[in-house]
């Protein structure tokens, strides 16, 4: 027995380990189809098995707010103060560019308008002129104008009141607890942990907690902003001081700095400019979550796009207030961007600089101080604005008319060919197939921990019970993720081979990265009704952004030596693309790959609108029945898949690298 066993186990272990998981996987993959009576529990996961996390959640929010105690105070009474701190904060922003102030009763008031609308044209007019010369100066006079004619300023001052105090909150929080992580690197990895998390949780998963623990309101829409966009400034920040030189740090010390004055005088200094880029990260995810907290009583712009998009005929309402969003959102991105680029100047240059910003003050108080006297400099009056409603009323009929066939017989194609059949399959696939797929792919890229580990979080989905909610959201994704790849791609390597193209596709990406979310449902929903169809092409064309962007950055940044090396080795262009350039630049492309899926993911939630049925709906509806445990278990399984995808595409990027070396 031994003579025979000996051998039989010598040839076992010479079995790679790859192929032993990979055949487990091929089992919990095939077997629940070919015993279906008999694994019946592997392809429909057991109701007597589901975990109640939405109950769970719910009554850990409901002791929160009704019982837990801090001695002095309670919870709810400390989420109460925050609101109304924050309350109090608002107002300052919010009556100087939208209410103004009010003094006494009604009959003998007395008004202190907003700052002037001429003025503050001015004043950006000029402060742009003193960032980033005449383009920048004709850039903030047409957005702001364009806000201003187009009857949409008192909703952009209420957004940008919102704006300006989010920034501020955010750009000082993400400050404080970066530095705080980088002088205690105990809590780094901590700190690193919750940005992950919070920045792959879906945007809508942030309002609902806050909806259930502060209430519906301006305040709740602001903290779910600044929790929102802090993230990215607390990973710049921690990331710029590391990045001082280490003898700037012990100059000072031998100098005899205090470890505050090396902190505020020497590395927060030095970390000047990359601190400021997390400004303009913050600025720019700030205006996309303020347009989605108009869903709990923000107002603003961000409310107008949603009360269009409930409308029949509220497409041109909605275009209109959406692009006074993307102005709004281009100014503000550009003179962030041109204050980092800022150099300091001495001489004539200084005093240039500072009787420009003295010019633009003067303006706005001036126009501010002459509205008192002619009320239409403080709110432009109704029959010099201009309105586009009717004409998109003619292109949605002309639309309608000329379009209709065309486009439904390409709802028709998407839905019987590609979507309904994939859907179809995912929701029918074996849950423990799914696991073990997962698993396996993880433990090839990371070893059995990492493998196990992102199993576990997708494990999370059949188990809270949102396995069709879930499966639906990953035929979406992974749908339109294919598709975004497919379109972003080409035009990538477009851009690469040309700047003229290059320049275009970078003014088309900041233009629709700066685009509200919602804004890309009016058209779809227009051309291809409520349904999975406008779902799939606003995900598309919302998440197609990073593919295009980093397929370009990737091929730009192969080395000139070694696409020399392949044309002295005789290469033509096409095989020096397939065989040098691309292999090179594929880490960077699929680190574009990733960030279309995070896109996707985030897309989803608000594509719900238009009818669809995965995880966002869930939310959508927890929100309106202030169900905060069903919000949250549903906002956590977004996150999760946001992981597993970040994590595994990670490794892969990791992996690859190292072997290019």
């Amino acid at each position: 027995m031994s003579e025979v066993a000996l051998p039989q186990s010598r040839a076992l272990a010479r079995i790679p380990t790859g192929w032993i998981v990979a055949g487990l996987v091929a089992l919990a993959v095939l077997v629940p189809y070919a015993a279906p009576q008999t694994f019946a529990w592997a392809k429909a996961y057991p109701a007597a098995w589901i975990v109640p996390v939405s109950d769970w959640l719910k009554a850990f929010l409901y002791w929160l707010a009704r019982d837990l105690s801090f001695g002095l105070f309670t919870f709810k009474e400390m989420t109460r103060f925050i609101s109304g701190l924050f309350g109090y904060a608002l107002a300052v922003p919010k009556a100087l560019l939208s209410t103004g102030i009010t003094f006494g009763d009604e009959e003998g008031a007395l008004h202190i308008p907003r700052l002037s609308w001429a003025g503050l044209i001015v004043a950006v007019t000029v402060w742009s002129y003193l960032l980033g010369g005449l383009r920048l100066a004709a850039l903030g006079f047409v957005g702001f104008t364009y806000i201003l004619v187009f009857g949409q300023w008192d909703s952009a001052m209420v957004t940008l009141s919102q704006v300006l105090l989010a920034v501020l909150c955010g750009v000082a929080g993400g400050i404080g607890l970066g530095i705080l992580a980088y002088r205690v690197p105990r809590l780094e990895n901590a700190v690193v942990a919750a940005l992950d998390f919070m920045q792959t949780v879906p945007t809508f998963a942030y309002l609902v907690p806050l909806v259930f623990l502060v209430g519906v309101g301006p305040v709740s829409g602001m903290l779910a902003t600044i929790l929102y966009a802090m993230p990215p400034m607390v990973r710049v920040t921690m990331m710029a001081l590391k990045r001082v030189p280490p003898e700037l740090d012990e100059l000072a010390r031998m100098t005899g700095c205090q470890p505050r004055q090396v902190l505020w005088k020497v590395l927060v200094p030095s970390a000047r400019d990359d601190l400021l880029v997390g400004v303009n990260q913050v600025i720019m995810l700030t205006l996309n979550m303020i347009i989605i907290a108009a869903m709990i009583g923000a107002g603003g712009l961000g409310f107008d796009v949603l009360n269009a998009l409930r409308q029949a005929n509220g497409l041109g309402k909605g275009l209109e207030a959406g692009l006074a969003v993307v102005a709004l959102a281009i100014v503000l991105d550009r003179m962030s961007r041109a204050l980092v680029e800022l150099r300091p100047v001495h001489g004539a240059a200084a005093t240039r600089r500072r009787q420009l910003f003295w010019a633009g003050l003067a303006a706005l108080i001036g126009f501010t101080v002459l509205s008192l006297a002619f009320p239409a400099l403080e709110a432009l009056p109704a029959e010099y604005r201009i309105s586009t409603g009717s004409m998109w009323s003619d292109v949605v009929s002309w639309v309608n008319v000329n379009l209709f066939s065309t486009a439904d017989a390409l709802r028709t194609f998407l839905l019987l060919y590609i979507l309904v059949p994939v859907k179809t399959f995912l929701i029918g696939f074996p849950w423990i197939g799914l696991l073990a797929v997962v698993g396996g792919g993880a433990w090839a890229l990371g070893g059995w921990r990492f493998g196990l580990g992102m199993a576990a979080l997708m494990a999370f989905i059949p188990m809270a019970g949102l396995w069709e909610r879930g499966m639906t959201t990953i035929y979406l994704c992974a749908i339109s993720v294919i598709i975004a790849t497919l379109i972003g791609l080409p035009l990538g390597f477009l851009g690469s081979r040309s700047e003229r193209m290059h320049h275009f596709l970078g003014a088309m990406c900041d233009t629709l990265q700066t685009l509200p979310s919602f804004v890309y449902l009016l058209p779809v929903v227009m051309l291809f009704r409520i349904g999975d169809v406008s779902a799939l092409v606003a995900i598309v064309l919302y998440a197609m952004v990073p593919a295009i962007r980093f397929t370009d950055h990737g091929l730009r940044r192969v080395p000139p030596s070694l696409q020399e090396a392949g044309t002295m080795a005789g290469c033509t262009g096409a095989q020096r693309l397939a065989k040098v350039e691309l292999p090179y630049a594929l880490p960077e492309i699929m680190l574009g790959v990733n960030q279309v899926i995070m896109m996707a993911l985030s897309m989803l939630v608000v594509s719900s609108f238009v009818g669809t049925n995965d995880l966002g709906k869930q939310i959508q509806v927890a929100i309106s029945q202030a169900d905060p445990g069903k919000g949250l278990s549903a906002g956590l399984a977004i996150a999760f898949l946001g992981i597993i995808a970040d994590r595994m595409i990670g490794r892969w990027v990791a992996n690859r690298r190292a072997r290019l070396g």
